[in-house]
Order: C-alpha cells, then structure tokens, then sequence
C-alpha cells in the first residue's frame, strides 16, 4: 500500500514538474515572438530602391526623426517605419477603404463594405491621383514601396494577424500610391459634411410637423431658420415615406435600422476641434504663440504618429526645385506627410470648418433602371461590386449612380426603413469624389513652408475636407485662412442643403465654387487689434459675408469659453495655453444650473445629492460628484422629452452621437408642455433625477462619497477590431480618466447611447500640440496612446497618463541626448 502511494505522489510530482516546463516553454516562446514581432528601434535595417543611407532616430520624447539625403528616400522610410509600427492599423485601413473588410472578418462588417463600394472611394483616389502633378504621385509611390518594404521585415507578426489567422505573406495585399489618396478621402468622409443631419431631418419629418422639426433641430442662436420651406408638407406630399406594415415586420425594420453599422456616418457632432493664435503684440515673449487640440474618434493605437522628416534643398524627379525638407509632427499612417506641426521656421493647426459639401437628393424612379432629370430620363449607371466574406459565398451589389452621385439608399438599412423605395432612391453629391481634389499636394507644400505666406499658398491647394487653418512663423506674422473647396448653391435653392432635394428639379443642383480668396480669411492686423483669433467649430463668418457655407454649425460654447480666457488681460505665454487646453468649465452646464437649483426630491439619496447640486458651478472636473449628477440627470431629461415625440426607435436612432441639447433647452426656456407633457417641465425634471440618482447608485454604489464624474467618464481608446471582443478589449483598448464634456475646452464627448459605458469619452483631443514661435524647440505635444501600434509594447500606451493629465512631450526638431537610432540602408 506504501508503495502505491509513494508511485502516485511520484507521478503527480511529474505532472506537475511537466506542466510546469510546459508553461515556462510557452511563456519563453511568447517572449521571443514579442520580440520578433516589435519593430526594431536601433542597429541596421534593409530598405530597397533607397538611393542612400537613412538615419532614422527616436528622441527622448519618442518622436521618430528621419535623416534622408533627399525627400523622396525621406518618404520611403516614413513608409516603412509606419509598417513596422503600425502595420496592423495600415492593413485594418485599408481593407476599410476598399470594402474588404468582410474578406477578413466576416459577414458582421458587410454593411460597412456595401457602403464604401457604393460610394467608390478607391475608383474616386484613382481618377484624383491621375491628376496630381508627377513629383507629387512620385512621392506617394516612394511611400507605398517603403510600406512594402516594412511589411516584408517583421510586422507580419503583429498580433492581430496571429489572431485572426490571417498570413500576410499570402493574403496580404500591397499598399499602393493610390491608397494613400484613399486615405485621404477617408479622413475627408469622417470630418467632410452633413449627410447624416439631413436624413436625420428627413426621418423625424415623419413623424413631427416642421415647427417641432425645428424645434428638435434648431438654428445656430441668433439665427433664423436655414429654409421657410413646410418640411413635412413637402415629404408627405411628394409620398416619400414608406407605407406602415404589419407590426413584425415593422418590428423587424426597427430591429435592422438599429443595429445598423453606417448609421452615423455623415455625423459631424463632436469631430470638431480647437485653435487659436496669439500675435506676438500679445505674448510676453513678443513672437507668436499657436495652439491647435484636433477632436477625433480616440482610437488605439491612435491616429496619429508623430515623425520630422528631414532631407536638403534639390530638385525632384520631374525638375522641379524644392527647398530643405524640415518638418515635425503629426503624421496620419498611410500619408508621408506631417498633417499638423511645424518647419524650422512656421507653424500650423487645423479645425474641421465643417461647411455643407455633401447633399441627398431624392432621385425620382422612372422603371426599373432610370430616374428621372431636369432634361428627361436618364439611365443609372450601373456596376457590379462582388464582396468576398470569410465563411459564406461571395456577394455581389449592383451599385447605381446618378448625375449627382452613387445611390447610398440601396446599401444603408436605415434609409429602406422609411423611405418609399418604390418611388424614389437616394443619391450623394459629395465634393471630395471630384477628380479635382489634390488635397495631398497642400500637404506636401506645407511640409516645405517657412513662413505664413508659403503656408496660405500651399493650404490653396486643400480641397476636402475644408480646414480653419491658424497659421504663425517666426518673423512674428499670423494669420486665420478657411481652405478648402465649398459649392455655391442657387439663389432658388430654398431648402440649403438641410434635406434631401428633389433630384428632378434644376435649382437645387449646384452651380459653382468659391473661389479661394473669397473664403473666410483674418488679416494680421484684424488678429493684431483683436489680441487673439480662435476657431471651435463655431460660426466663423465675419458681418455680411456673401457667400453660404452652412447651416449646421457647432454650437457656440468652446469658442465662447476661449473667448472669455482669452480675455484675462495680461500677455500669454506657452503654459497659459496649455492651461486653456485643459479647461473643463462647461457653459452648457452653466446655462442649466438655474434648473438644478429648482429641482425637488424625494428620492432617498436626495439630502445629499441635492446640495451637490446647488454647489455645482458648472466645472466638469473629474473628481466632481455634482458633474456626474448634472449629467446623468440632463441625459434623463433628454430621454424623457424626446422619445415620446420621436418614437423610441427613431430616438435611439437618432441620439448618442447627437445630444440635442440645443432642442431641450429651449424646451426647459419655453416650458413647452407639448413636449415635456401635461404635469409640465418641472415635474419632469424632478422625475429625470430620480430616475439618474438610481442609475448612479447601480453604476457607483449607495455611498455619495464615492461619486465622481471621471468614473463614469474615462477617455475609451477602442482598438479595431478587438475592442468589440469582451476577452480582447482589455489587451487592446486604452483608457485613463478623463475630465470634460461635450462643451468643454477639453472635450469629452460622450455617446449615451452605449449598454456598456454610457458616459465614456469617445471623442476628444486626439492630440494636443502648442507651438512657441519665440523658440519652436520649446514647442510641446501630447495624444492619447503611445508611438507603437503593439498592444504589448511599452510604447503602445505610454502617453495616456501625460495626456489624461494634460502634461506634454517636448517637440523639437533636433535629437540632442540620448536616441535610438536605426539604420537604413539600400
């Protein structure tokens, strides 16, 4: 019997002896495949077709640097060092913009090919990237062969292509010269127009009459209404809604419009940003100060890498001469240029002035294949696209186009929940498919600028999307130019571009351009007298301009904000503007504080909460139990006045990525009981807190305490794909508290509309750069994840806790102290 048990115990010891060194082989296996799949940041490094040695050196504050001997090997190897850092983001973006993301994930991202199909984004990049001048095409190929190049080293490893089995050596397709102009078509779809606003007008037209249409979707303050056309009137009479069905297969529409996954594009709330310039008139140091934050989708890794690129004066390939290539800043992975930064000798900050460049029309059908025109009927053009999904059959779409555009009501959900099919189609006249867009030439002149002037002529060249451009160099000159291009709409076009048009009728088609210099522009001397110039998104039309941009503005309350801080009354210097970056007063908070302090209960957390309430000054602070409340609360007052006027699925729909803030408080001013019901809008605010004091204790626990805004509102940077997998996310995702609202300074903008995490931070400054003209080295960056595209990388999120506490990264053009340097060599 005593040997029966020595042998078990002996075997047993085995076992787990054998477990053990089973897991330690694993975990050294992992180790080296991690250190094979990172990037190399020194030694040497083969690059083919270079014409010399590049130097490439990462500095203290991890910024790449590239030493070329000319601007075309300078390009090839930001190409490859954006492969090896963030080659799976490359190869996500790519298959995004060709619609081949099903071939890779599934028939779950479909809808999203359809759609980019139907709007032809890489047929559009070919036909623009045929028109740009060849020095410019040469540098888009040097990029595209240094992408290959880095693609052919290490990063086929990169832990997403292990995951999803994918082999890159066999599936993965090469990045071309056009993509990178499809890219920039890309970031023009996700800043350029307001698509999404007016089918957003067109469905709750259904349902609303114009004057609570207006109402839900109101004037920018101060302004009158954008058309005095009867909305509703003009849709039912022209039969556009679809007819009612049963109540399961209504039931089925409202389930398909809800889980679409292209319902928001063509949104622009809260892809907006700040800006401003300061002259030297107004600075201690008296040289310029800029400052630019860029609000964007946060994402991990982040849309940004930062690079200076670095080659002296020559001629290119074509002849042409260029001066010294001497750049830093904010390079977007598939583009070889900085988008946002500065040369040795000017500086640069972008805003999305967000003017009306894209329309729907109504496309009136005449048969199966025709629709009808101002001179006739015209046939569609038609094409077959055929989309390979991973696990099923191929499937093919049968893409329309009219005279104004792809048809987008046959491949987005949405659009067939409402729309009278038989009848009518929806077509897109977008600006940024015109084969006249050369937006990658600006870029690329920018890059070779030193001085204001040379960076207002390179920015002529902008075309989609148009940019509120702040501009400053260190001979002490400033300037505020909108670049970019923008149709003139007939003086009989008396819906403006709010709502789809009838297709069919010659005065809603457009009729021209604005020609650059007549776009809005601030002189030296007009931001001279002034002290200041900032934009915010905001109206940015001086008295009697001439020319229409938009209806759709963003709302007013981060310029004003600016504005007031700006008028403190002493000269500014660079840690004045870095305080402005991270101010959270909320002025739409303020406006609403009166309301609060009238706010009964009878809630059990009440004697609490309400004191709370009463101190609350409209600070977004992250450590803010009274922000928290204010803002579960006006979420609440939000839900209950809207979703009886709209309907539940139109709201839900609907809201999330919009607020319609402007729409409540004007319901709360006017005490509108046809909308906040008989008991009245009071009643309806101390209902609304109940309801939020119970949704904080489920979220935050009984104790008040314990209750604060930054818990609910961490800055989420979701990775693509895998922030979508529960198991996944935490490997893949960053986050880090955060502060702010959607009204801030320091944005956070919030999608309430989210099962999970209602009030994370969803858009916000994707980074922050101030630039100091008296000394550009003592200029300073932050964003939000890290230079490296590894999840496991120390690198991948190591800036999210500078950043969440609004700290920056020196930016210079130099590389003095200790650097990684990597070399490469043909």
């Amino acid at each position: 019997m005593a040997k029966k048990k020595i042998s078990w115990v002996r075997w047993f010891l085995i076992a787990v002896l054998a477990l053990v060194l089973l897991a330690l082989t694993g975990l050294g296996a992992f180790q080296v495949y991690l250190l094979r799949s990172m990037a190399p940041l020194s030694g040497s490094q083969q690059l083919p077709l270079l014409n010399s040695g590049v130097e490439i050196k990462r500095d203290a504050s991890d910024v790449t640097h590239i030493h070329a001997s000319n601007p075309m090997d300078a390009w090839r190897a930001i190409g490859y060092v954006h492969a090896q850092e963030r080659g799976w983001q490359l190869a996500f973006n790519r298959q995004v913009m060709h619609g081949e993301l099903s071939e890779w994930l599934g028939a779950t991202t479909l809808e999203t090919d359809k759609l980019m199909r139907t709007l032809g984004i890489m047929k559009a990049a070919q036909a623009q990237f045929d028109k740009l001048p060849v020095h410019v095409q040469k540098a888009l190929e040097a990029y595209a062969e240094g992408v290959q190049a880095g693609y052919a080293s290490e990063q086929w490893r990169a832990p997403e292509f292990v995951i999803l089995g994918i082999n890159p050596t066999k599936s993965l397709k090469p990045w071309t010269a056009v993509d990178s102009v499809g890219w920039a078509l890309m970031m023009a779809l996700d800043l350029g127009g307001n698509w999404g606003n007016e089918f957003a007008r067109l469905m709750a037209a259904q349902t609303l009459t114009t004057e609570d249409l207006w109402k839900l979707m109101p004037p920018y303050p101060g302004e009158s209404r954008g058309s005095k056309v009867d909305i509703a009137a003009l849709y039912q009479n022209l039969d556009v809604y679809k007819k009612e069905t049963s109540p399961q297969s209504k039931a089925n529409a409202n389930q398909q419009l809800l889980a679409s996954s292209t319902l928001d594009v063509g949104v622009l709330e809260g892809k907006g940003s700040n800006n401003w310039v300061v002259p030297g008139s107004n600075t201690r140091s008296g040289m310029p100060l800029l400052a630019n934050d860029p609000h964007l989708g946060l994402s991990a890794p982040a849309v940004w890498y930062f690079a200076g690129l670095h080659a002296p004066a020559g001629q290119f390939a074509d002849g042409q001469a260029h001066p010294a290539l001497d750049v830093v800043g904010a390079t977007l992975p598939g583009l070889p240029f900085v988008v946002l930064g500065r040369t040795s000798k000017a500086a640069w900050g972008f805003t999305n002035t967000a003017p009306d460049v894209q329309d729907l029309y109504l496309e009136a059908l005449e048969g199966k294949d025709s629709y009808r025109t101002p001179t006739g009927v015209q046939a569609f053009e038609i094409r077959d696209e055929v989309i390979k999904v991973k696990g099923q059959e191929n499937v093919t779409i049968k893409v329309r186009s009219t005279r104004h555009g792809p048809v987008i009501s046959d491949v987005q959900p949405a659009y067939a929940q409402f729309l009278n099919k038989d009848k009518y189609a929806i077509s897109l006249r977008w600006t940024a498919l015109d084969a006249d867009n050369q937006t990658v030439v600006a870029g690329m002149e920018a890059n070779l600028a030193s001085s204001v002037a040379e960076l207002r002529q390179a920015f002529s060249k902008n075309h989609s999307p148009m940019q509120s451009v702040v501009m400053a160099d260190t001979q002490g000159n400033v300037l505020f130019k909108a670049a970019g291009k923008v149709p003139v709409r007939s003086a009989a076009h008396d819906l403006q571009g709010m709502v789809p048009a009838p297709g069919w009728m010659s005065q809603y088609d457009w009729q021209s351009w604005i020609p650059y210099e007549q776009t809005p522009e601030v002189s030296q001397a007009d931001i001279e007298k002034r002290g200041w110039h900032a934009t915010a998104n905001q109206k940015i039309l001086p008295p009697g301009y001439a020319q229409f941009l938009t209806n759709d503005w963003t709302g007013p309350e981060r310029f004003d904000r600016i504005a007031q801080l700006m008028s403190a009354g002493s000269k500014f210097d660079a840690n004045q503007m870095k305080s402005m970056q991270a101010d959270v007063h909320s002025l739409a908070a303020v406006r609403l504080i009166p309301y609060l302090q009238s706010l009964k209960s009878d809630h059990a957390k009440a004697p609490e909460a309400l004191p709370l309430l009463k101190s609350f000054k409209g600070d977004m602070t992250a450590d803010s139990a009274g922000a928290l409340i204010y803002a579960v609360w006006i979420d609440e007052v939000t839900r209950a006045i809207l979703i009886p006027k709209l309907g539940e699925t139109r709201f839900k729909a609907l809201f999330g990525k919009r607020a319609f803030r402007p729409a409540i408080e004007g319901v709360l001013a006017s005490q509108d009981k046809s909308w906040c019901g008989e008991a009245g809008c009071q009643a309806l605010m101390n209902k609304s807190l109940d309801s939020a004091l119970d949704k904080i204790v489920v979220m935050q626990g009984s104790d008040v305490a314990e209750w604060t805004w930054g818990r609910a509102h961490p800055a989420l940077s979701t990775h693509k794909p895998f922030g979508n997998v529960k198991a996944l996310a935490p490997f893949f995702d960053v986050s880090v508290p955060s502060a702010g609202d959607n009204f801030t300074v320091n944005v956070g903008q919030y999608w309430t509309s989210s099962s999970t995490v209602p009030f994370a931070s969803r858009h916000a400054a994707s980074l922050r750069a101030v630039y100091d003209l008296a000394n550009l080295d003592e200029s300073g960056f932050i964003y939000q994840t890290g230079q490296s595209g590894h999840p496991f990388s120390p690198r991948y999120k190591d800036m999210k806790d500078e950043w969440g506490q609004v700290k920056y990264r020196p930016l210079r053009m130099g590389t003095t102290g200790p650097t990684q340097i990597l070399q490469l060599v043909p």
